[in-house]
């Protein structure tokens, strides 16, 4: 049973920073004074962003608790009935956790709110965060204070503030790593939350650090403020300094970005100052009205890098000295010091305790394949750190008392969470790996494949997420069901392929980084929506997410497992000496690669089961579908021009692999005047092909009746048409040309959705 809030302030008086305990007093009352109508809602959703509390869909009706509610009423509605109005519908709350770093009493914390005021499940994900679900409004402070209590916080979790400060989750361990970013992590995120020069943004702000170039632990390439360890020889001393590569402008989203290096070597004194001064210009030249423009990348692609960079210097030269900028790096220096629990046996491996699990019924096998998954030694000899692979990002509160347990005894609570939605228990001695691992399978938490095929990365999606468009946790479970035995027999360079899914055309899942990524979007057949997933190739999770995919074709979501089946089958058959997949999608070519998914973007006769999505049980009728004459069942011409808006937009991506960069931007932007020529016909049959001419007519009869408007995204697609063709005429270079392939995509996706939501209605 839940304790009042009222209570809980009185047990937690003096356990929190007076600070933290006084913005919780304020939250509180401000839930108050928006329940009596005496707070705008406008001013209320972003205080409660910045403290982490979101919104949350409910499509299916109903409460965790299986009583009706209505969809997407969390937290607003109608306050003005009087003050003991509450909120019917529970929504969610993310934890900050810089660095990923826990320990075990933090982990019982958790388990203690995910069972008192959630469903049990604490959810870790893509940026090191926790999130709960089902969280009711009113019970927020007394959560918040519980946290602050384990000197956890959710402030600034959400909202146009400086995000949770990720790292590498082996950092301090890695074998190649240059040095040990957590305290430098550390001390950035005490440094930025809730800094006066950080409360001013159009939108938010994310920075990750990672101790080396060449792995993805730390994703530096798509932050807005990436960070690589780096060291050089000082030629006047000939002593080893440290530093950082520091790279800004990165970023997923609808669109992605790749970071740009502001700066070669930036020493650890600098660090603060000047991410200090990268901060205040964003927020004094950053975008503010247009949501859709106001991350940092748009401000750079807005200056270029370089007068971008020039700026940033001349802030830093005027910025009043602070003595943080080096007393918070030594702090955190002193204060994290992590060492192992037990002296690691130099003679003994855990290969040769094999034999000490012999009593789980035959898992041996099973306790070998998790010895290859999950576990990556140490530069420290003798001790190694362990993965604990999470089915799509969930952890049960027993789960987490269990796991505290088990890194009191083994470690000295050296835990951590990973941007694969994963934990990791660094320092295991070696000899202690077969107990290790029986402690973890009594727990149900012995899942083998951590970083390979089978461990799938996914959004929540239609499950929980306001912007979801198809289920990226049900297809997440059902491609994990289906290559959970297969990835462990198949070729190893399939084993260690990755896959992500998001629910969107957001890339909360990642999908651009991965090798085989999906995404979210609608398409119509017969009259009625389907849920699709547009089919991402290209991508390189590997040196900070070194490059970006693009999308190749729009498949039904029920038809993605055959996907992945002839892609993986197809590179074991045809790589060529160790060949990336990558580079197999890049020898094969798109063409090619679209013409053998072909069949599987169409339903097969008779087949029903394209109308529902993976984990729903509802499904769509088959409405007046049926068995198709010679001639093929009617299409509108709506739906003709969004197919040739398609293969132009197809052709524009062949451009762009062949190098034809200027005729690729060409392509794709035709592309999105053809999409929008189509829908203008629906109401205009007399519309000619002038650019100018199909632009104002779409303005007018979509853009300003908001007909457009996606539900989620707003007019931001829209914004990408009027956009491209203001700079109709100018040369297209790689960068801007990929970027305006993507936007095609986008575009073009969102002229599908609104052609359905304006079609027929979908009958549920």
């Amino acid at each position: 049973m839940k304790s009042s809030n009222s209570l809980w302030k009185q047990k937690l008086d003096g356990k929190m920073p007076e600070e933290l305990a006084r913005e919780i007093d304020i939250f509180e009352t401000e839930i108050a004074l928006r329940k009596q109508g005496k707070l705008e809602e406008r001013l209320f959703a972003e205080t409660r962003l910045r403290r982490g509390a979101y919104g949350q869909r409910y499509d299916n009706g109903q409460r965790n608790d299986g009583q009706k509610v209505q969809k997407l009423n969390f937290p607003s509605g109608d306050f003005t009935k009087g003050p003991n109005t509450m909120w019917d519908a529970p929504g969610m709350q993310r934890i900050k956790v810089p660095a990923g770093g826990l320990n075990a009493s933090q982990l019982e914390t958790m388990a203690e709110l995910a069972e008192e005021y959630s469903d049990g499940i604490a959810h870790v994900t893509t940026r090191q965060d926790f999130q709960l679900h089902y969280i009711h409004i009113d019970d927020t402070p007394a959560l918040m204070r519980r946290l602050a209590a384990a000197n956890i916080t959710t402030r600034e979790a959400c909202g146009n503030s400086v995000r949770n400060v990720t790292a590498c989750p082996y950092a301090g361990v890695c074998t190649d790593e240059s040095f040990d970013v957590t305290p430098y992590a550390r001390a950035l995120s005490r440094f930025l939350l809730g800094h006066p020069d950080c409360q001013n943004f159009g939108r938010k702000f994310k920075p990750a650090f990672s101790g080396c170039a060449q792995h993805a632990c730390g994703l530096t390439s798509l932050h807005d403020l990436g960070l690589i360890a780096k060291t050089r020889i000082n030629e006047a001393t000939g002593r080893e300094e440290l530093g950082f590569e520091m790279y800004v402008g990165g970023g997923l989203g609808a669109v992605p970005y790749h970071a740009k290096l502001l700066d070669s070597f930036v020493p650890p004194e600098e660090l603060l100052p000047l991410t200090q001064s990268i901060a205040r210009v964003f927020a004094r030249l950053g975008e503010k009205k247009n949501r859709n423009r106001a991350r940092i990348k748009f401000l750079i692609q807005d200056l270029g890098i370089e007068k971008f960079r020039e700026l940033v210097f001349e802030e830093r030269k005027t910025l009043p000295f602070d003595p943080r900028w080096t007393e918070y790096i030594e702090q955190a220096r002193s204060e994290f010091r992590e060492t192992p629990l037990k002296e690691a046996p130099q003679n003994e491996t855990a290969e040769s305790s094999l034999v000490t699990i012999g009593d789980l019924n035959g898992a041996s096998e099973n306790f070998k394949r998790w010895m290859k998954f999950n576990n990556r030694p140490q530069r420290q000899p003798g001790y190694v750190t362990v993965t604990i692979a999470l089915p799509l990002g969930d952890i049960t509160a027993n789960q987490l008392r269990s796991l505290a347990d088990i890194v009191r005894r083994f470690t000295k609570e050296t835990i951590r969470t990973t941007v694969e939605q994963n934990f990791v228990i660094r320092w295991v001695s070696k000899g202690d790996l077969p107990d290790l691992y029986k402690a973890l399978d009594a727990a149900g938490l012995a899942d083998v494949g951590a970083g390979a095929l089978v461990d799938v990365t996914s959004c929540p999606g239609t499950d929980t997420c306001k912007l979801g468009i198809s289920s990226s946790r049900g297809l997440a479970a059902e491609l994990r069901r289906q290559v959970s035995e297969k990835s462990f027999q198949s070729d190893e360079a399939v084993q260690n392929l990755h896959i992500k899914i998001s629910g969107c055309f957001n890339s909360c899942g990642q999908h651009h980084v991965a090798d085989l990524g999906f995404y979210g979007v609608s398409r119509k057949i017969a009259g009625h929506a389907v849920p699709h997933f547009q089919v991402v190739l290209g991508g390189q999770w590997e040196h900070n997410a070194a490059s970006y995919g693009l999308p190749v074709a729009a498949v039904p979501s029920k038809n993605i497992p055959q996907v992945v089946t002839r892609l993986t089958n197809r590179y074991v058959a045809e790589r060529e000496n160790g060949e990336a997949f990558k580079d197999f999608v890049k020898r094969t070519g798109k063409a090619e690669l679209k013409n053998m998914l072909e069949d599987l973007t169409r339903p097969a006769a008779g087949d029903s089961s394209i109308f529902s999505d993976w984990g729903d049980p509802r499904e769509y009728t088959l409405g007046d579908m049926g068995e198709g004459e010679c001639a093929g069942e009617v299409v509108s011409a709506v739906d003709f021009g969004l197919a040739a808006a398609e293969r132009e937009l197809f052709e524009a991506q062949l451009l762009f692999e062949k190098g034809e960069v200027d005729q690729a931007g060409k392509s794709a932007y035709h592309s999105m005047l053809t999409a929008a020529r189509a829908l203008v016909r629906a109401e205009n049959q007399d519309i000619g092909d002038d650019p100018d001419q199909i632009v104002a007519e779409f303005r007018q009869r979509y853009y300003d009746t908001r007909l457009f408007f996606d539900p989620f995204a707003g007019g931001k697609f829209a914004g990408y048409l009027f956009a491209a063709h203001e700079k109709a005429g100018q040369p297209y270079s790689e960068e801007s040309s990929r970027y305006l392939i993507d936007e095609a995509q986008l575009f073009i996706d969102a002229a599908h959705s609104c052609s359905n939501r304006l079609g027929k209605p979908v009958a549920v």
